[in-house]
């Protein structure tokens, strides 16, 4: 049996909470510290990046010779500057002990996703003025909701290590929904800029697009299940159960983001990173299987050794293509190198690991009288996907010679792949500082050369043959999770304003207007339809009603002061009858064309980042497709776009100071370096 060695980490105090269930920001945690830190490096490299900007606009508008040489120098201090910021911030990156269970374990820690940080959004004049002009309304009605959504928005800005945490998220998420369908009208910008800094690299993206908003805000919600992931005990089954439920829906919550959001204009999300950092999340739900096959300990038997050695191999499999994904371009330049470090590690390590067991069930079982040789030999000739040259499965099982000689080869061969572990993290300054991933490593490699020492003999080096690698199997394959919105429960917060599917951004009307009438003889002279809101229909056009200047198709909004839009036509028609013949007074609106009435064209400013991720997807879309259809469409992006797969918009990625005018670049299919895309033609000043 081969029992967990335990080693104690730091206990974390995550208990307090702020308000509509994030956590206090103002908590001295490990992992508000390392918020507080990531907040705080965002800003020094948005000052350097324009620092830098305005330099090289110097350096273009200069012509005095010692004025150019000045300005060459203070770039290369601003370009050093960057970099060490840049290392800075993938030190936080990596900083996976403050996340990781505070109980006592003896595992290599787990890489959780950073919360992309935000600045303060002030939803109340834009929307009041909204509510004013476009539902006619008393906007002061609606204080008290316009406060709602700005404190939820708050909350989710620390949102607590938890179930209840990922709920507030996707309560948010959804309530966007709501919000984009009352107030952001397709065909216009609302004024409301979001910002959102790059996880990754720091850079701040900002647009006048709610989608930014909601893509953040489900990028933050699959980084929130990774830290979940990474805190669950994984010294126990339900711990480990835990782990790779919270890793497979963190990459359905990714996933979902890189389908459902296009030409999204930050790094962390673009299309390729996704695919990256859900390969990342699936890798490490794959290990909590590997782990959860071995914590009742590992039983030195032929069949069971069989088993392990597979899921390890399964594991070390996909690091291996996880680490090939981080080395591809565009993901190579922007993923911290700590994290392509790790991945090459564990797959030597479990790699090791694979070859170990397999060494261990052939130089510790022999055959004996009894014994299932078809079954023995059947689980030999699954570990390969050929057997070494001149071997056969059940002649090396039989001979003790043979067993012990590919036994040593295995061993060898894991030694080397240990040796590789240990070396990727000398490597890596980030990796050398974790001392718990150290000391596993190292068990296992001493574990490795003490069982080669147990069985060396000195004629190794000429007998001892290259081994084919391990097939890899799982008895459990990890998959993604695609999240569940609909369990979430979310009320919209501006129903008042009335049923969406008539009371929104994208649907004009006129004013509310006053009907004065009586219901002469109880007759009312028309009859209602529709669901809510209801309508007036089969108007009589001599009643009172119509001359009073009611319109078939009208909707009722109000009666005698009682708000009517969400009630149905028998609650409409008994209120209407309780008037008797007394005078009534109605309010209606009547639907105007949309399309005649609003605004067609709206104001896009991008500043600081001429190249963003989107525009070079948007150019390598017209290299790639050569039809006359698609560049012409092309052409007229000439702005940033991204959005939803069913409705994209125009919008644009700045850098929070305005600058007109921004014509679209040349642009080559290779990605440039994210703090590259701020170099910008136009002045930061």
């Amino acid at each position: 049996v081969y029992p967990p060695l335990p080693l104690s980490l730091k206990t974390i105090n995550k208990k307090n909470f702020f308000k509509k269930g994030g956590c206090n920001p103002f908590a001295q945690t490990g992992r508000s510290k390392l918020q507080n830190q990531r907040a705080a490096l965002n800003q020094q490299i948005l000052k350097a990046v324009r620092m830098r900007t305005g330099a090289e606009n110097l350096l273009k508008a200069a012509t005095n010779h010692k004025v150019r040489e000045q300005v060459r120098l203070e770039l290369s201090f601003v370009n050093s500057d960057l970099q060490m910021l840049k290392e800075e911030l993938e030190g936080l990156n990596i900083s996976v002990g403050v996340y990781q269970s505070t109980e006592e374990t003896f595992t290599i820690p787990l890489i959780p996703l950073g919360l992309k940080e935000t600045k303060d959004v002030d939803f109340s004049v834009v929307l009041k003025d909204f509510i004013l002009e476009h539902y006619s309304e008393d906007s002061y009605l609606y204080e008290d909701e316009i406060a709602d959504l700005m404190d939820l928005r708050q909350a989710c800005r620390t949102p607590s290590r938890d179930e209840a945490g990922v709920e507030l998220l996707m309560s948010y998420f959804l309530q966007l929904g709501f919000v984009e369908s009352r107030f952001f009208p397709p065909t216009r910008q609302m004024g409301i800029l979001f910002t959102w800094y790059d996880s990754l690299t720091g850079v701040p993206v900002s647009q006048q697009n709610l989608l930014l908003e909601k893509a953040s805000i489900l990028f933050n919600t699959g980084a929130l299940y990774t830290q979940i992931g990474t805190r669950c005990n994984r010294q126990t089954q339900a711990g480990l159960e835990g782990a790779m439920d919270a890793f497979q829906k963190a990459a359905g919550v990714l996933n979902y983001l890189k389908e459902t959001f296009t030409h999204t204009p930050s790094y962390d999300m673009s299309p390729a990173m996704l695919s990256v950092l859900v390969k990342m999340m699936l890798a490490q739900a794959q290990e909590t299987v590997f782990e959860k096959i071995c914590l009742p300990g590992i039983q030195n038997e032929f069949f069971m050794l069989v088993k392990v050695a597979q899921e390890a191999a399964k594991v070390g499999e996909v690091y291996q293509q996880l680490h090939a994904a981080m080395s591809q371009a565009p993901v190579k330049e922007n993923i911290p190198y700590s994290w392509a470090s790790v991945a090459c590690v564990k797959a030597h390590h479990y790699g090791a690991l694979a070859h170990y067991f397999v060494a261990t069930l052939l130089i510790d079982h022999q055959l004996k009288p009894g014994t299932d040789e078809d079954h023995q030999e059947k689980c030999l000739s699954q570990l390969y996907d050929h057997m070494p040259e001149g071997l056969t499965p059940l002649a090396t099982l039989k001979n003790s010679n043979q067993r012990r000689q590919l036994g040593k080869s295995h061993l060898r061969k894991a030694i080397a792949h240990h040796e590789e572990s240990v070396r990727g993290v000398s490597l890596c300054k980030k990796l050398r500082n974790i001392e718990l991933l150290q000391e596993v490593l190292s068990v296992a490699h001493q574990r490795s050369q003490l069982k080669y020492t147990q069985h060396q003999e000195d004629d190794d080096l000429l007998n001892l043959i290259d081994v084919p690698d391990i097939i890899s199997k799982t008895e459990q394959e990890v998959e993604i999770i695609v999240p569940q919105f609909s369990k979430v429960t979310a009320t919209d917060f501006f129903q008042k304003l009335g049923p969406l599917s008539v009371f929104s951004a994208n649907k004009r009307w006129t004013p509310p207007r006053s009907i004065h009438f009586t219901a002469e003889e109880g007759d009312l002279g028309f009859t209602l339809r529709g669901n809510s809101p209801v309508q007036v229909h089969f108007l009589d056009p001599y009643c009172s009603a119509a001359l009073a200047g009611a319109k078939e198709g009208d909707y009722i909004v109000s009666i005698q002061n009682v708000d009517c839009k969400w009630l149905t036509v028998s609650e409409v028609m008994k209120l209407l009858k309780s008037f008797g013949e007394d005078d009534i007074e109605m309010k209606v609106v009547s639907l105007l064309d949309s399309t005649s009435s609003m605004h067609n064209k709206c104001a896009t400013y991008s500043v600081g980042m001429q190249k963003t991720y989107s525009m070079i997807c948007l150019a390598i879309d017209d290299d790639d497709d050569k039809t006359g259809k698609t560049k012409k469409i092309s052409k007229k992006l000439s702005f940033l776009s991204w959005g939803t797969n069913k409705n994209r918009q125009k919008s644009a990625s700045t850098l929070c100071l305005p600058s007109v005018g921004v014509v679209r670049p040349q642009v080559k299919k290779k990605l440039p370096s994210p703090f590259g895309l701020l170099n910008s033609d136009s002045s930061m000043y």
